[in-house]
């Protein structure tokens, strides 16, 4: 395989990846939002979602984090695809993407729980 197949190889996968997780932040941010509106504003939410739980946290980082944490992995995807080009740690660039979408879902699922967790302790 030439060099120029493989960068543009890399151009397109990183473009679907950045594409998709711009959707997922998206998504997970307007379900925080709309989360925020129904959930308790306290500063320990977590013995509402978790009564056995022992950690503190406020309804403002049980909501906003995982969000958080989706939008700069989408910054850094964006404007740090010449980084990314550059720092390999697999053989393929698909299995890379691979591993960053599955890596990506998972917060993005995160995120999506914990919404669905303050909107039911809200509803």
């Amino acid at each position: 395989m030439r060099h120029d197949a493989a960068d543009d190889a890399f151009t397109r996968l990183h473009r679907s990846f950045t594409f998709h997780l711009g959707v997922a932040t998206a998504l997970a941010w307007s379900t925080a939002c709309v989360a925020a509106l129904y959930a308790p504003w306290v500063r320990n939410i977590r013995p509402f979602v978790d009564p056995l739980g022992s950690r503190v946290e406020s309804t403002a980082s049980f909501l906003f984090v995982m969000p958080c944490v989706l939008a700069l992995a989408w910054l850094a995807s964006t404007f740090g695809r010449e980084t990314l080009r550059q720092f390999r740690t697999l053989p393929s660039d698909a299995a890379e993407f691979a591993l960053a979408g599955l890596v990506a879902f998972g917060v993005f699922y995160l995120s999506i729980d914990r919404a669905v967790s303050a909107l039911l302790i809200g509803g």
